[in-house]
């Protein structure tokens, strides 16, 4: 191509590029061609979108209901607490009482077709080793939250094993109990045989003899005489505790087997209770004992929603950390001493602590959030192909206004023009002046709207070029019709220079 050949070429180039039709059309098929190249990138996240959105966990229940025990006894205190913490965090925890342990796992194990959340229990605490024989495969552990020994108060000669009992009168709470189960799995491990009778004789070879009495019946019974022994599940602060210690004639078994019994029954702690702790200025009890401790267990079901999982452990972390009696400050909550698998959510807890959302943001939005990540790579995939359209878009949108008044001047201009040359002679209507009243009109109404349009600055050139034309093609028809005058092109209110 020779040098005269470019130079028109350039110069043709130029030109079309001065005419707004022309740039127009170039504009839009800059458009539809970024839109083509993109659809592709639009339908893949488009779909990713969808997948994902089928993927994404649902919401937190708004209300978990957890059972724990009766109303004055330690669970149902604590999980009071756990209530206030979950209220906190505008959810609701509704605790229900029961009769302990055995009830716990029945209502855990309970069918929930049909059934809102407000009418399942989802979690429970329930005393470690409890667990009534069948299959729990759809129960998860959360935590081991306290430890609660194993008191065995008996009269008469030290006891240091369990045989030492046999025949003996043992209240060990009603059958079915979370106490009754303990003692029981202990005695079978012994080999120790016993029976619900009251009427079997008393001797050294005969069963143990199991009295349904718990709590303060049984140990009034066994201060009275009733009794020979009786077995009680409570923490060390209980009053029942250092009242028995303090009652002549009533001593406090120590488990010369303690660590045996640890690492046969993984659920259990050995604990050493020394001397002078329930009591130090009576100096009670007056000699180191050695005792077995199951542990107080965080239990659900095992589709409970993770974020649930994570506020109990927080609540109950807050509430148990500084440890009692048995324990230092930090031991507990743990995953020691559970009977069951670790729930995934709980065992990364214990890992590395709250998740990091959970750790900055309100209990809502770090669920929110949560729920949502799974959408972020089709996001961030549908946002590079509108990222690129986003530009022309704009463009042809801005443009497109310019240009929808430039038809109206078109219009007008072509029906000056043939009035003008003498081409209206066949089109009359062109040729009525009040047309032509109408025709101001508009481009007055059109020069009040233009005042009143924002345009980026990019587009300011464009803009004041409509203008100019509207302004041009008003005197035009002024003139015509014989009228003074144009528009003031100082809109907006401001005065001529």
């Amino acid at each position: 191509m020779t040098d005269g050949t470019k130079g028109s070429t350039s110069r043709a180039a130029s030109a079309l590029s001065r005419i707004p039709l022309y740039n127009r059309f170039r504009d839009q098929a800059g458009v539809w061609e970024t839109l083509r190249a993109s659809w592709l990138w639009i339908f893949l996240a488009v779909l990713l979108l969808a997948v994902g959105w089928m993927l994404v966990k649902p919401a937190p229940p708004g209300k978990v209901v957890i059972a724990t025990g009766s109303k004055d006894g330690a669970y149902h205190w604590f999980a009071q607490q756990y209530a206030q913490s979950f209220k906190d965090n505008g959810l609701a925890l509704d605790v229900r009482e029961t009769q302990g342990s055995i009830e716990n796992y029945r209502l855990l194990s309970e069918p929930t077709d049909g059934k809102s959340d407000a009418e399942v229990v989802s979690v429970a605490i329930v005393q470690s080793g409890t667990a009534p024989p069948g299959d729990h495969s759809d129960l998860r552990s959360i935590a081991s939250l306290y430890l609660e020994p194993v008191w065995i108060f008996h009269r008469g000669d030290p006891v240091t094993t369990l045989p030492q009992l046999a025949g003996k009168r043992l209240a060990a709470g009603p059958e079915g109990s979370g106490t009754r189960s303990i003692v029981e799995r202990l005695l079978a491990a012994n080999t120790l045989p016993w029976t619900s009778d009251p009427k079997a004789t008393a001797s050294g070879t005969t069963p143990i003899r199991f009295d349904p009495r718990s709590g303060r019946a049984a140990a009034d019974a066994l201060k009275a005489g009733e009794l020979d022994a009786i077995a009680l599940v409570l923490s060390p602060r209980h009053p029942l505790i250092a009242e028995l210690l303090h009652e002549p004639g009533v001593r406090l078994m120590s488990f010369e087997h303690h660590e045996a019994y640890a690492r046969v029954f993984p659920f259990l702690s050995d604990v050493k209770l020394p001397r002078g702790t329930i009591d130090l200025a009576r100096n009670l009890p007056s000699e180191d004992v050695y005792l077995l401790a199951p542990a107080a267990n965080l239990v659900c079901r095992e589709d409970l929603h993770p974020s649930i999982v994570i506020l109990l452990l927080k609540a109950a972390t807050r509430a148990h950390e500084r440890g009692d009696l048995l324990s230092r400050a930090g031991e507990l909550p743990s995953t020691r001493f559970v009977e069951f698998p670790v729930d995934t959510s709980a065992a990364e807890y214990f890992r590395s602590g709250p998740p990091f959302l959970q750790r900055y943001l309100p209990f809502w939005a770090a669920a929110l959030v949560d729920r949502m990540k799974i959408l972020l790579l089709p996001l961030l995939t549908l946002i590079l192909p509108l990222a690129r359209i986003a530009p022309p878009l704009m463009v042809w949108r801005i443009r497109s206004r310019i240009y929808r008044w430039y038809r109206v001047l078109r219009e007008i201009d072509r029906r000056l023009r043939l009035e003008v040359t003498g081409e209206a002679a066949s089109t009359a209507a062109a040729l009525d002046p009040r047309r032509f009243d109408d025709d101001i009109a508009t481009l007055v109404e059109m020069e009040k709207e233009l005042s009143e349009e924002k345009v980026p600055l990019s587009y300011m050139q464009e803009f004041y070029n409509l203008r100019l034309h509207t302004d041009f093609l008003l005197r035009k028809l002024e003139d015509r019709v014989g009228r003074q005058g144009g528009i003031d092109m100082n809109w907006g209110g401001m005065p001529p220079d």
